[in-house]
């Protein structure tokens, strides 16, 4: 062996600039969390075992860890649609801080509803840390009506008033996923004081401190939105866009929102940091165009 002050300067330098690069190329990729949506399962072979493959293919080597709600296929779908959120994104929190290959941080990425339910994760529980957040047809602001319902129509207007009767009991609260995201625009006061879930991850009611810093923390927070969409009412809320009060013929964008312009959750501080970032892709809910996604990964995972 030679003695490291026998090399030239410059051979040193060589030396630690090739060392440097080797140590860089191999390591590990950022993990990745994923949050499928509403009736789909973990692992489901057609959707997010597909969505998993194309990923790696992409990101070669990478770690995922895709969320699994209860203990089998079934109850993970059931639980989509029956259970308190709340009690579930706890539940996950400690999933994530017991896994020792996302001890140093992840990448995230949330389908559908798993878009606000990951978002729940970053404001809520920021250890380990998460870096990087892609919604895909999310509903960050909630919706109003029902899937495949658009528009100021009697047959819309009729589900939405029986949602309006029922999706602020109690129970139901505690109970129904979708009812814990819905966003009645025709009575602001009663969604602020009833929704258990997103009201609060919104910061409606109560300022939380904590959610705001933790959300301000991310790299990048990027939302994406399916240009046709007819699952989220209305698709503006996959881009925290709503409806204005007691006007559902008007969408008030982003960054026209109380939530944007009080900056409640850091969504103003993401945004004029260079943080927030939007995209769209063609076609209905989650009609996922791989080569967006993957300018997405490749600019942001890796």
């Amino acid at each position: 062996l030679v003695e490291p002050a026998s090399f030239p300067p410059m051979m040193l330098s060589t030396l630690f600039l090739v060392a440097s690069a080797s140590l860089m190329a191999a390591a590990d990729p950022t993990p990745i969390v994923l949050w499928h949506g509403m009736g789909d399962s973990c692992c489901s072979p057609s959707s997010m075992g597909w969505l998993m493959d194309s990923i790696k293919k992409e990101i070669p080597g990478v770690y995922m860890y895709s969320v699994e709600l209860g203990s089998n296929t079934l109850q993970d779908r059931e639980k989509g649609f029956l259970a308190n959120m709340n009690d579930e994104i706890a539940g996950i929190c400690t999933k994530i801080a017991g896994d020792p290959k996302l001890a140093g941080g992840f990448n995230a990425i949330g389908m559908s509803q798993g878009g606000q339910f990951l978002r729940a994760v970053a404001q809520r529980c920021p250890n380990p840390p998460m870096k990087n957040l892609i919604s895909l047809g999310g509903q960050h602001q909630g919706v109003y009506g029902f899937p495949h319902c658009i528009g100021d129509t009697p047959m819309c207007d009729e589900i939405r008033s029986l949602l309006d009767e029922g999706a602020y009991i109690d129970w139901i609260q505690n109970t129904i996923v979708q009812a814990q995201y819905f966003h009645d625009s025709d009575d602001e006061e009663l969604y602020r004081t009833k929704s258990i879930f997103i009201a609060d991850i919104n910061n409606e009611l109560k300022q939380n401190d904590d959610y705001k810093k933790n959300l301000s923390n991310l790299e990048q927070l990027i939302l994406v939105k399916f240009a046709e969409d007819t699952m989220v009412v209305p698709r503006d809320s996959s881009w925290f866009g709503f409806y204005a009060e007691k006007d559902i013929d008007t969408i008030v964008p982003y960054n026209e929102t109380k939530l944007y312009t009080e900056d409640r959750i850091g969504l103003r501080t993401l945004d004029q940091s260079g943080r927030l970032q939007f995209y769209t892709m063609k076609g209905d809910h989650l009609n996922i165009d791989m080569t967006v996604l993957n300018e997405i990964l490749d600019e942001y995972f890796k």
